[in-house]
């Protein structure tokens, strides 16, 4: 199997392109023939079905985001622990991209305390395996795909420090929150001197260009302590919802 990977409920040839390349990008046959793509779009719906069913009943759930290459060591990756375990001892999931770094870090501590750790991996040219620490893992061929479910079933966001995919999913969150796709959704950014300058340059440059209003810059909060974190990532929404999960209090043990 050093050969392959999984993709989905797949496992695929490691020289065969990941499908979002392929989506994208087309081949000197593809440009004579349309065919591929309608075949496609249903491989793209089933990806949709598979998610919503897997995560329909997590429950309540936080999303958090960071670097992939956090080492155990990382002041960042010890505070993804403790997130994890103080958003598991409020009655919340945990969904993370189910890698190494900062998500493994999250994923141990709310696995570790007893909640829920769900991971959505996606497909990568070079495999990216789920942690050991998820307890409800989703295979993502399709990074849109992917981004849907990391929405639809968290409550808020927690951004820790982290590179251009980390990023990416930052601006998006502040899209969707922005433009009035998701509402009164916590976007939490953790590590204050981490996003000093990126948020200064936006104040400075964006916001005096006039390309964002004061406003924008409001959808987010700041913080370096976890137990804060989780507090602001979980604040009630103006909305009946539905009870969080009972916690037992006591940690999972692996059997």
């Amino acid at each position: 199997m050093a050969d392959r990977r999984r993709a989905g409920r797949l496992v695929v040839p490691k020289a065969q392109a990941p499908a979002d390349k392929a989506l994208l990008e087309r081949d000197a046959i593809e440009e004579l023939s349309h065919h591929a793509d309608p075949w496609r779009v249903l491989r793209i719906l089933s990806e949709f079905v598979d998610g919503f069913d897997a995560l329909g009943e997590v429950g309540p759930a936080v999303t958090v985001f960071g670097s992939a290459r956090s080492k155990p060591n990382d002041p960042y990756y010890k505070d993804g622990v403790k997130l994890g375990a103080a958003l598991a001892r409020r009655g919340f999931a945990v969904i993370t991209g189910g890698g190494p770094g900062i998500m493994e870090a999250v994923n141990k501590g709310c696995h570790d305390a007893g909640g829920l750790s769900v991971g959505c991996n996606i497909e990568l040219p070079s495999e990216q395996s789920l942690n050991k620490y998820v307890d409800l893992g989703v295979e993502f061929r399709y990074f849109f795909v992917r981004k849907n479910m990391f929405v639809k079933y968290a409550r808020g966001f927690v951004i820790f420090p982290g590179g251009i995919g980390t990023l990416d999913e930052l601006f998006e969150s502040l899209t969707l929150a922005q433009t009035g796709k998701i509402e009164h959704f916590p976007i939490v950014l953790f590590g204050k001197s981490y996003w000093r300058g990126l948020i200064s340059w936006m104040k400075k440059v964006v916001l005096a260009a006039g390309a964002i209003a004061p406003s924008d810059l409001e959808l987010l909060s700041f913080t370096d302590d976890p137990e804060e974190a989780a507090e602001m990532a979980t604040r009630p929404l103006p909305i009946k919802v539905e009870k969080p999960r009972e916690q037992t209090g006591e940690p999972k043990r692996d059997v």
